[in-house]
Formats: structure tokens, C-alpha cells, sequence
């Protein structure tokens, strides 16, 4: 699938703004830790994929109430959803140079009931000369994401047959409906039922 940037400046998919803060400190110091062992962009991408990944649980699979939606609060909370991790990752991502964007599916359960957004993160490499997709969402039993820009290893492949969707846009900030429920919801409960299931 070929993915299409939002935004038509790549300077977007750099930029700090309130969600994707990686001026904020706790952004910036976790971006020079890992910086350490990565000597170039895609050791440096691949270092803040996995923690990520695997060092942030994914809220559901804890049970961990809380609702995390900034980069910075969702690195010093250490939990979130696929959409808190997506932005995480991001901001990871900008903090040292690598444009990265948000980008979304649309899954549902096992009979196609109950759909909703997933998230995940769009990365440009250097002289990659396209977007990759990433799902930073964690992996347990069943799901095995993977660093991968050559060939995508997300949690998911959608399936057409029950109305599921890869969206191609690559946005600069997570959509206003996303962000909306992340800001507005007490808990993840809450957040559950007021995430959209389509964008």
C-alpha cells in the first residue's frame, strides 16, 4: 500500500507541538539514551521501535486504567494504547531527526462486529524514498509486530471481508476524533467506548 503524507512539508513530520511533545524533557532524555548504541537512523529507529514496544505496556493487556495521550506522559507513566504508544514512538522519532508521522487501521472483533481504530506510526528513513508502517502496540500470544520498514510486520492484517481498512494517509498529528477521546476520557473503560471505529 502506498501511504500519502497529510501534510505536504516534511518539516511536519519533525515539528513538537502538545501531543507529539519531543522538546519535553522526559522525551529528549529517553531520545539521548537510546541514541547511545544506534550509529545510524535506522539502528537509532529500531532501538526506539522495540522499546517501545516492549517496555510500555499496552494498558488493555495490564488492565491499567489510566489514559496516557502526550509523548512525554506516556514515557514517564510507562503505559497507554496503540494510539499513546503510536505518539510515543513519533516523538521518539522526531526527538532525533527521523520524520514520523501517525497513521491508522480500521480492525474489528473475530466476526467483524465492534470496529475500531487502530494506531501506528508511519517512519521516512533516509533515502528510504517512502513511508514504512510500524505497530508499536506490544506483542503477546497471537501477535508478533516487528521492526520492519523493508516488509511490514504489523500486529494485524486487515481483512476485507469484514470491512476492515488500512488507511493510507500518514498524518502530522493524530486526527481531532482520536484525540478527542483520549483527552476527554476518566479512564481506559471510558476510552473504550468512545474511540471511533472509523476515521
Amino acid at each position: 500500500m502506498e501511504l500519502t503524507q497529510q501534510r505536504p512539508e516534511i518539516g511536519a513530520y519533525l515539528a513538537a507541538d502538545e501531543v507529539i511533545d519531543h522538546e519535553h524533557a522526559e522525551v529528549s532524555e529517553a531520545a539521548a539514551r537510546l541514541a547511545l548504541d544506534a550509529d545510524t537512523a535506522y539502528s537509532y529507529a529500531r532501538s526506539a521501535f522495540e522499546f517501545v514496544r516492549d517496555t510500555i505496556p499496552h494498558s488493555a493487556d495490564t488492565g491499567d486504567p489510566r489514559v496516557t495521550w502526550r509523548a512525554s506522559d506516556v514515557l514517564a507513566a510507562r503505559t497507554g494504547i496503540c494510539h499513546a504508544k503510536s505518539i510515543a514512538l513519533a516523538a521518539l522519532l522526531r526527538a532525533r531527526g527521523v520524520p514520523a508521522g501517525l497513521c491508522y487501521q480500521r480492525l474489528a472483533d473475530e466476526d467483524g462486529a465492534d470496529p475500531v481504530v487502530h494506531g501506528l506510526v508511519a517512519l521516512r528513513l533516509p533515502g528510504a524514498g517512502r513511508w514504512a508502517r510500524l505497530d508499536s502496540r506490544g506483542n503477546k500470544p497471537g501477535i508478533d509486530a516487528r521492526f520492519s520498514p523493508e516488509r511490514e510486520r504489523l500486529a494485524w492484517a486487515v481483512r476485507e471481508e469484514f470491512n476492515e481498512v488500512d488507511y493510507p494517509v500518514v498524518y502530522a498529528a493524530p486526527p481531532e476524533v482520536i484525540l478527542r477521546a483520549l483527552r476527554g476520557a476518566r479512564d481506559r473503560a471510558e476510552l473504550g467506548r468512545n474511540l471511533p471505529g472509523e476515521l
